[in-house]
Parts: C-alpha cells; structure tokens; sequence
C-alpha cells in the first residue's frame, strides 16, 4: 500500500512538471502573429478607403449648403454674385462688379468660407448671375480625375 501510495504522489509531481511546462511553440506562435497581420492589412484597406469615400459625401454636402446660401442671396438680390464677386459675398456685401442693393447678409455663419475636405478652397463660377457652379478639385486638387481624385461640382450632386 506504500508502494502504491509513493507511486501516485510520484505520478502527480510528474503530471504537474508536464503541465507547467507545455507552452506554445515559436512556430505556433509565428503563425498566430502571420494570420494577425494579413487580417490586419485587409480590414485597414476597406476602412482607409471608407475614409476617402466619406470626405466625398461631406465636401458633397458642403456643397449644396454654398447651394442654400446662394439661394438666399439670389433672393434677396435677384441674382447670384459674379464670378469676380465669388462666394465671398456671402460672407461680405460685395464691393466689385454689380454691388446689390438688398444684400442681407452674411448668409453663412463663421467669418471664413468653408473648405472642402482636402483644406482647398472651392471654386466658383457664375458667367450671367443666373446660373452658377461650384467646384471641388477633389483628394488630389488638380482638374479631372478619376474615383476619389474625379471633381465634384455642384451640377453633378
């Protein structure tokens, strides 16, 4: 019964040995940080280029709030401001070109004209007062484009 008594306490410590050194191997562990990495690079992929996409559709509607703004300078003075005038006379009345007598404004909040999501100022054009156009140059700020670099003007929203 000693015997068998020494065998079993023997057998434990043996067990317990085994258990405190088992652990995981280089290769495993290499293999966990490869699998890690490559899920890694797939999920910053989509998220940077869900990052692009969203400064689109905020310079979109940065947009068609300059479209808001011009319409009630439209209102109250029967035609949008000059090209040579720009979309500074939403924010000032107008000192060049055809000065209008009604102006009401400022018609945007803040005292500087909003930025598209790329810091660069947006373009303005209005040949007759009646029409107008109001052009973004996108992430890459150059004329044309393709994707995420492609111009966004307001007559394409």
């Amino acid at each position: 019964m000693k015997n068998k008594r020494k065998q079993i306490i023997v057998k434990a410590t043996l067990d317990k040995s085994k258990k405190r050194s088992r652990g995981f191997s280089f290769i495993e562990v290499m293999v966990v940080i490869i699998i890690l990495g490559l899920l890694s690079s797939i999920v910053g992929v989509y998220l940077f280029d869900s990052a692009e996409k969203a400064k689109v559709d905020a310079t979109k509607t940065q947009i068609r709030g300059l479209e808001t703004a011009l319409d009630l300078y439209r209102l109250h003075n029967s035609r949008y401001p000059t090209s040579e005038q720009g979309l500074k006379a939403l924010l000032d009345k107008p000192e060049v070109g055809m000065i209008p007598k009604n102006w009401n404004g400022p018609y945007l909040r803040g005292n500087n004209l909003p930025e598209d999501s790329w810091d660069s100022p947006f373009r303005y054009v209005s040949v007759n007062g009646k029409n107008y156009e109001i052009i973004s140059l996108g992430a890459d700020g150059v004329d044309g484009g393709t994707d995420l670099d492609e111009d966004i003007n307001s007559s394409n929203l």
